[in-house]
């Protein structure tokens, strides 16, 4: 793992991670994970105020 450059292609990505110590990916393992972000839908108010727009 070099800490001098950033890795120019996605092996050099993937050479540097395999370098991390165990214990960071132990770590890793254990952090909790966000949630799931919440699902969205457009409403009539929300359409409502791009109406027209594609003439504008």
């Amino acid at each position: 793992m070099s800490t001098v450059t950033e890795p120019e292609t996605i092996a050099d990505l993937i050479d540097d991670c395999a370098d991390f110590p165990t214990e960071l990916r132990a770590a890793q393992a254990s952090a909790p994970r966000p949630p799931a972000p919440r699902a969205w839908s457009v409403d009539d108010t929300c359409h409502a105020q791009v109406v027209g727009l594609e003439d504008y």
